[in-house]
C-alpha cells in the first residue's frame, strides 16, 4: 500500500515515525460522459477568463475569493509559513472510552504503519497501551491543507486513524423528525421487537454489493454483444395501509426464509392483545362424533359384507344336494 502521508505520532515525549496508508478502497464502477450521437469522449478543458485560452496544470494556482468578488492569491509557501505544529505531526491530546465518540462524526479511516526500524518499539508500546487501556486516543493532525481531528485505536495489531469531524460541522438535528405526534402501541412495538429477533444478526463479511455486481454483468454482455440479463422487478413495497399487517407479514415472511414454521398466531406473536387473526383451518369434529360421510360409507360397508354372507350360505345347501343326487346316478344296477 502506498503511502500518502509521512510524519510522526507524538505520544507526550515520544515520537513514532510513521506512515500514513488508506484503510479502506472504493470498488464503485466509475462512467466516462460521452457523446450520444458518435460516441465521442466529453472532456473538460481549463479556460483562463482574462485571457480565452486553455491553460496548463502547471499555470495554475490557488485563490480566495473575497465578498466583493475580488481574488487572493494564496500559495503553497503561505500555507507552508503558518505555525501549524500538527503540518508533519499527530498529536495525541487525550485518550477517552470509545462510546464518546459519535459515529456521526467518522470519516476516512487510515493505518498507521511504522517507519522504519527505531519506530517498531514506540510503535509497539502505544499499540499495547491503547489495548490495555481500552480507550481511544484524540488526535489532531494536517493532511491537504487542513487541519483535521482523528480517532486512533488498535484493528488487529495495527494502530489505526479515523478521521472526524470536528463537533460544529455536524448539523443540528431540528426539523428533521416528523412534525406530527403519533403514538406507537405496544401491540406494534411487540410485533417490531419479534421481528427484530426473527431478522437476528448478520456477519458483515457475508453481505455484498448487488448493484455493482448487476452493472458488472450489464457491461460484460454489452461488450459481448449479448442480450442485457433481465433482472426481476423487486416483491413488496407499495404504499403501507396496516402498520400491524405489514409488520404480522415481515414475521411470517422472516421466519419462512429461515425455513422455520410459521408461528405468527401463536408463540411470540400470541401475547398481542386486542386483534384477532381469522383462521383458515378447518373446524375440528367433536370428539365422540363421526362425521356424515363417514357414517355413510362404514353403514355401507357392513350392508355389503351381509348380502355377500347371506349369499353364501344360500348356496351351500344347493351345492350338497346336486352332489347327493349325483352319486345316486352313478350307483351300479
Amino acid at each position: 500500500m502506498r503511502s500518502i502521508w509521512n510524519g510522526a505520532i507524538s505520544f507526550g515525549l515520544v515520537s513514532i515515525p510513521i506512515k500514513l496508508v488508506n484503510a479502506t478502497e472504493s470498488h464503485a464502477i466509475s462512467f466516462r460522459q460521452v457523446h450520444v450521437e458518435d460516441g465521442g469522449r466529453i472532456r473538460y478543458r481549463k479556460f483562463c477568463e482574462l485571457e480565452d485560452r486553455e491553460v496548463g496544470s502547471d499555470e495554475i494556482g490557488k485563490a480566495y475569493e473575497g465578498a466583493d468578488g475580488a481574488m487572493i492569491p494564496i500559495t503553497d509557501e503561505d500555507l507552508g509559513s503558518l505555525p501549524l505544529p500538527t503540518a508533519k505531526t499527530i498529536e495525541i491530546v487525550a485518550f477517552v472510552p470509545s462510546d464518546r465518540i459519535d459515529p456521526l462524526q467518522m470519516d476516512t479511516a487510515y493505518y498507521l504503519s511504522a517507519n522504519g526500524v527505531p519506530a517498531a518499539k514506540p510503535y509497539t508500546l502505544l499499540r499495547e497501551a491503547l489495548k490495555r487501556s481500552q480507550k481511544v486516543a484524540i488526535a489532531k493532525f494536517a493532511l491537504r491543507g487542513r487541519e483535521r481531528l482523528g480517532m486512533v485505536r488498535v484493528v488487529d495489531d495495527v494502530i489505526a486513524m479515523h478521521g472526524l469531524l470536528w463537533p460544529d460541522e455536524i448539523r443540528a438535528t431540528e426539523g428533521v423528525a416528523p412534525d406530527a405526534s403519533v403514538t406507537v402501541r405496544d401491540q406494534e412495538l411487540d410485533l417490531a421487537d419479534a421481528l427484530m429477533a426473527t431478522l437476528g444478526e448478520v456477519d458483515l463479511a457475508d453481505l455484498h454489493d448487488d448493484y455493482r455486481e448487476a452493472v458488472e454483468e450489464l457491461i460484460a454482455a454489452k461488450a459481448s454483444g449479448e442480450e442485457a440479463p433481465q433482472v426481476p422487478a423487486p416483491t413488496g413495497g407499495g404504499k403501507v395501509l396496516d402498520l400491524m399487517a405489514a409488520l404480522e407479514k415481515s414475521v411470517r415472511e422472516a421466519k419462512e426464509s429461515r425455513g422455520e414454521q410459521e408461528k405468527v398466531a401463536e408463540g411470540e406473536v400470541q401475547p398481542l392483545r386486542g386483534r384477532r387473526t381469522p383462521s383458515k383451518a378447518t373446524p375440528k369434529a367433536e370428539p365422540g362424533k363421526k362425521s356424515t360421510s363417514t357414517a355413510k360409507k362404514t353403514a355401507t360397508k357392513k350392508t355389503a359384507t351381509a348380502n355377500k354372507s347371506t349369499s353364501a350360505t344360500k348356496k351351500t345347501p344347493a351345492k350338497r344336494a346336486t352332489a347327493k343326487k349325483t352319486a345316486t346316478r352313478k350307483r351300479p344296477a
